[in-house]
């Protein structure tokens, strides 16, 4: 599921369980949220992995 889509989803869920006084929907929701985060920061890391390779790339064929 989309990063985005995932905190959001966390939010609604928690906003949710928080108006009907139910914990655990109030619970997933924040395991929502932090699922969502922890995807873009793999993305991150990911986009971050690819540039250095990139530019490892660029170095060798150069010479």
């Amino acid at each position: 599921m989309d990063k985005n889509l995932d905190q959001a989803k966390g939010k609604v869920k928690q906003a949710a369980g928080a108006l009907t006084d139910n914990e655990k929907l109030e619970r997933e929701g924040r395991n929502d949220e932090r699922a969502g985060k922890v995807k873009e920061g793999l993305d991150n890391v990911k986009d971050h992995l690819a540039d250095a390779v990139d530019k490892v790339k660029d170095t060798v064929n150069r010479d």
